[in-house]
């Protein structure tokens, strides 16, 4: 399993906290796992744990965006700004797309036949 210091190191993320990593990568891990059984996947264990890595920082977007986490409004003193949230979609279909990009950024997913 993916620990926080190779994320942040590693990977150079910042955008999830200690306290959510373990558990949005054990859920990346865990689709990248469903990949391997259903797929022929190709890749060290380098590239799997920044797959991991990966796939976790958009789990992390996701949670967010359903949560209202994009920020609309903000003012710091007598400045202040506004913008229209973008519509994000957080369907299923979405993320389980979302997540296979991710994925196929560092191992190979052969959805086909293979040796054919």
């Amino acid at each position: 399993m993916v620990n926080y210091n190779f994320y942040r190191t590693e990977y150079c993320g910042d955008s999830i906290e200690a306290a959510d990593f373990d558990r949005l990568s054990k859920r990346a891990s865990e689709q990248l796992a469903r990949y391997e059984k259903i797929y022929r996947v190709d890749g060290d264990e380098a590239a799997r744990s920044m797959a991991v890595c990966a796939m976790a920082d958009a789990l992390y977007y996701f949670e967010a965006a359903a949560n209202g986490g994009a920020v609309t409004s903000s003012s710091i003193g007598s400045v202040s700004s506004s913008r229209q949230a973008p519509e994000i979609d957080v369907s299923a279909k979405s993320q389980n797309r979302e997540l296979y990009r991710c994925a196929s950024l560092y191992m190979d997913i052969y959805r086909g036949c293979g040796q054919c």
